[in-house]
């Protein structure tokens, strides 16, 4: 780990448990990302906002690696993308427009946002048709995803009142020719949904140079997605808990540095 990065242990132990919380899983998400190889170098963030009356959000600090990412150096920033606290580590503010669009929403629905530029993702994003319903992961999303309109490199803060648009009530959304976004009310659920929905890419990129795509009829893919959303409504935690546990179990057999 680079010098520098980790937190003084008198600022984390002043630390509120509930952000620390927060942190160490949204730690793990980046670690995820890389354990999967969804990287785009030091590209692309996972945000999250930080519990309490203050509109500060978590994100990754400019320049590391995905695996470098720990619960204690990742920035505190406001909805604009500027440090709030003195002798954090700067961001790439540039790539936070995305990021803010949503969490300007002020919605307790998209309080952490993820966004990748993962090979399958940014396939489905470059072609007309969008992801189809060929898979038991991509009818999670039947009618159920927006589509925002490639506008360039979303370097510019007018473009979120048209992102917000165009994600809607979804929970998901393809950025056409860019990559996949989707959101979460906790970190768990929303890396969950992110999973899902690369995994759905991926099958339908594969499915495509295999042969011809067995579309799914749309009362059975609705049908789908509805006993999904119940099967996950019947489990004894939150969406996301079960399985966001189990995955950073397998984290910690291999590194556990991202919880410092």
């Amino acid at each position: 780990m680079p010098d520098g990065l980790i937190l003084d242990a008198r600022a984390r132990g002043a630390m509120d448990a509930d952000e620390w919380d927060v942190r160490v899983k949204l730690a793990a998400a980046y670690r995820l990302v890389d354990h999967f190889g969804w990287t785009e170098q030091i590209y692309g963030h996972l945000t999250a906002r930080v519990p309490g009356p203050d509109e500060h959000f978590l994100i990754n600090p400019w320049g590391l690696n995905y695996d470098e990412v720990t619960a204690s150096n990742l920035v505190k920033i406001d909805v604009e993308g500027n440090v709030v606290a003195a002798g954090e580590h700067a961001v790439n503010f540039a790539g936070f427009i995305i990021h803010s669009a949503i969490h300007m929403t002020r919605s307790n629905e998209n309080l952490v946002v993820m966004h990748t530029h993962t090979r399958a993702g940014m396939a489905i994003a470059a072609i007309t048709e969008g992801l189809q319903p060929i898979s038991m992961f991509s009818t999670v999303f039947h009618n159920r995803i927006g589509y925002h309109k490639y506008e360039g490199a979303s370097l510019y803060p007018d473009e979120r009142e048209r992102i917000v648009a165009s994600l809607g009530p979804h929970k998901a959304m393809i950025l056409r020719n860019h990559g996949l976004l989707v959101v979460g009310r906790t970190v768990p659920e929303c890396f969950l949904r992110l999973y899902r929905l690369e995994r759905a890419c991926q099958i339908q990129v594969d499915a495509a140079a295999a042969g011809t795509l067995n579309h799914i009829p749309p009362q059975v893919a609705d049908r789908s997605a509805a006993d999904l959303d119940s099967y996950q409504g019947m489990q004894p935690k939150p969406e996301g808990e079960i399985e966001y546990a189990a995955l950073m179990r397998k984290l910690d057999k291999v590194d556990d540095g991202y919880r410092m």
